[in-house]
């Protein structure tokens, strides 16, 4: 991993006199970093029914394009690329302008890119050969052995002669894609006949079960190339494979062609190919698209519908969501199950939670009944908003009306009690799911009681839990441990700890980064030698190379041997475990006396981009946010920050009227000390913040106040930061 770009000045090195040497390394903290504003994104509400969307602008292509009999989808599109649509870096498409109202030629009918008509069936004349034939199919589908051998073997035992009606129903009658397709392979061979479009897309209709988008592409390159038609069952199968196999591109390629052979996709292809442009992320292709089929007079299906509510939640927008919903109901499209479960999953992303409640009554209002991915995707947008109680109101009323309850829906119930710190309304769950017949607790049941009872640090009804698991046979699983683990460690249940790592690792459990950090954590507030060579212990088997460094830490190395050890660690750590990694070796340092060290990795991590939001800039007010950072790194950060500003200060250079430092208030359990050990330590330095009455967890201070602390450091030699 190559080393993080530093972009803030820096000239201030803070040291710790109680140090017995000084490493000199540049300090990130002394000058605010100047970023230009060239761009700038606009955000519109709009109360009209359609959501602002770019519109083309007339131009003589637009005629001619109305005058071409079957345009293809790329010239469709063409005027509306070429206009006031714009990218981002992100890649999303903002609106630059007011849109335009599109001109049209009323004595011109518009274009149109669908067929209303679905694909006429083939009819199917009545075979007396029938029953005899079901029976040979059945035959061939119930045999195992798939060998091209074998297969036609079976063949040469046909009832009746293959003829076009007999090999149509039998190619219709078998099931595995594999023996579909060496029947048809083998019609071919025969010569008996000629092969029609319809042999070729009933085979391809197997072969999408199967999702062989390969062979389906070979097949329709054969037709191509035989000059058998294509027809608009044939493009959908092929563009509907390409979707489940997730090979979009070949699925807009295919629907190109389409239009170029002059075929109309039919409401199915058409739904189909919105689907694929919406996963692609080209949100004004799939507006545009839905635009011209209105205008053709298509009447979207709720699957459409679904399509666009899943694509606007993709994107967190709210405003396009209520466009669907206005759009369902001027059309008088009624939603239905599939569409009600994309709007709440599109709600929740949007961090809508009151407008996903009204939407879930609205539902049940209307006579559908939710089904557990309903009530899955409502408990999580209620977590994740914190609203309790209407998370355990729906569960007392999913009992009361016997909706479906699955595994996923009870471990999610009990997530959502772990997070909010909910452990009697857990236990009643889980008690519940223990005299449920078809959803038992499973090992991620118990791994989220195990994290109930590690976050409250009820530490023995979790080894109650654990010793239940263990004569039950539930697997433990790699986050039950690292839950058990933590809960032991803060408990200093040191050797209890060991235990649990023990069996779990005999359990088969691999520990991963988040174990490793958890194990990291307890090494750091360990008070004797021994408790934290235990735990190393454990972590030796774990990651080698982490305890190798975390003894490093003592000895005497240079900060650029020190910065490759450390660049090493983070290369061979998950990103969102690197954090925590570094937050835990530097309480290590603080905790064994080693602060120089602790401000040597502080500034390590900054630098690998580890506290992008450290350090916030206005005009009026410099900003500590110490929200992501342990209690000993929030202290080293508050030292350093200290030093800078006193030598800020010292150079007479421009101040803000107000200085803050934010530690957050903190919902977890643990997490709820970092502001009272950060007050605790800002009185120790006699810094001038005190505790704000109007925001829980900041500290606030003024220029003035600042400057006459520093004024007054500088008059006093034996005070140090």
């Amino acid at each position: 991993m190559g080393s993080a770009t530093l972009c803030t000045g820096v000239d201030v090195h803070f040291s710790i006199p109680h140090s017995s040497h000084t490493t000199k390394y540049p300090n990130l903290f002394s000058k605010p970093t100047k970023f230009s504003s060239n761009t700038f994104t606009i955000r519109c509400n709009s109360s009209s029914r359609s959501p602002p969307k770019p519109k083309p602008k007339p131009t003589s292509s637009d005629s001619e394009q109305t005058n071409h009999q079957n345009p293809s989808l790329s010239e469709q599109l063409k005027p509306l690329s070429k206009t006031i649509l714009t990218r981002d870096h992100s890649g999303q498409t903002h609106l630059v302008s007011k849109p335009k109202s599109t001109w049209i030629n009323p004595t011109k009918p518009k274009p149109s890119v669908l067929s209303l008509q679905r694909h006429k069936r083939h009819n199917y004349s009545y075979n007396p050969q029938i029953r005899d034939l079901k029976l040979f199919a059945k035959k061939i589908n119930e045999s195992e052995s798939s060998d091209e051998s074998e297969f036609l073997a079976v063949l040469e035992q046909i009832p009746h002669p293959p003829t076009r009606d007999n090999a149509l129903l039998l190619l219709n009658s078998l099931k595995p894609w594999p023996k579909t397709y060496l029947f048809f392979n083998w019609i071919k061979t025969q010569n008996l006949f000629p092969m029609e479009t319809i042999f070729y897309n009933v085979t391809m209709k197997s072969l999408r079960f199967g999702r062989q988008f390969q062979l389906i592409e070979e097949l329709a390159n054969e037709m191509i190339s035989t000059g058998i038609e294509l027809d608009n069952i044939t493009y959908s199968t092929i563009i509907t494979c390409a979707k489940r196999c997730n090979l979009f591109d070949k699925a807009v390629k295919w629907f190109e062609r389409m239009y170029k052979t002059g075929l109309m996709p039919d409401e199915v292809t058409y739904s189909a190919i919105l689907d694929v442009y919406a996963k692609l992320g080209k949100v004004e292709e799939v507006l545009s698209l839905y635009e011209r089929g209105r205008a053709s007079g298509w009447k979207p299906d709720p699957i459409a519908f679904a399509v666009l509510g899943k694509m606007f939640g993709e994107a967190g927008d709210y405003d396009g969501i209520r466009y669907v919903l206005q759009e369902m109901k001027s059309l008088g499209v009624q939603p239905n199950l599939v569409v009600y479960n994309t709007l709440l999953e599109a709600m929740g992303k949007a961090g809508k939670p009151g407008l996903a409640r009204s939407l879930f009554e609205e539902m049940v209002g209307s006579g559908v009944i939710p089904d557990a991915k309903t009530l899955t995707a409502l408990v999580k947008i209620y977590g994740k908003a914190r609203w309790a109680r209407d998370a355990l109101e729906l569960w007392e009323r999913m009992r009361s009306n016997g909706w479906p309850m699955d595994f996923i829906l009870y471990n999610t119930l009990l997530s959502m009690c772990a997070d909010l710190g909910l452990e009697e309304e857990a236990e009643k769950l889980f008690e519940d799911m223990k005299k449920s017949e078809h959803c038992r607790p499973d090992s991620w049941s118990y791994t989220a009681m195990l994290n109930i009872y590690g976050s409250g640090g009820n530490v023995d009804r979790a080894m109650q839990l654990f010793d239940e698991m263990s004569e039950l046979g539930v697997e433990i699983n790699v986050m039950g441990c690292t839950c058990l683990s933590q809960c032991l460690g803060r408990a200093r249940r040191i050797d209890d700890l060991v235990k649990v790592f023990g069996v779990s690792l005999g359990r088969g459990v691999k520990p991963d980064d988040r174990l490793c950090g958890c194990l990291l954590s307890v090494v750091s507030f360990c008070e004797e030698a021994e408790d934290a060579n235990k735990v190393l212990a454990c972590l030796q088997q774990a990651n080698p190379k982490l305890v190798a460094f975390v003894h490093l830490l003592e000895e005497k190395i240079s900060f650029e041997a020190l910065k490759e050890e450390f660049r090493g660690i983070l290369t061979d750590t998950a990103v969102e475990a690197r954090r925590p990694f570094c937050n835990c070796l530097i309480d290590i340092c603080r905790n064994r006396s080693l602060h120089e060290r602790a401000h040597e990795l502080l500034y390590l991590g900054t630098l690998y981009g580890l506290y992008p939001g450290l350090h916030n800039r206005t005009a009026d007010e410099w900003c500590l946010d110490v929200r992501s950072l342990s209690v000993g790194a929030a202290h080293t950060a508050l030292e350093e920050w200290m030093g800078t500003l006193s030598k800020i200060v010292q150079r007479e250079e421009a101040l803000p009227e107000v200085f803050s430092a934010n530690t957050g208030t903190g919902t977890h359990k643990f997490s709820q000390g970092l502001a009272s050990a950060f007050a605790s330590h800002v009185k120790k330095l006699a810094a001038p913040f005190t505790q704000s009455e109007e925001k829980a967890g900041c500290f606030v201070a003024t220029r003035d106040d600042l400057v006459s602390w520093v004024q007054s450091r500088i008059q006093s030699p034996a005070a140090v930061v």
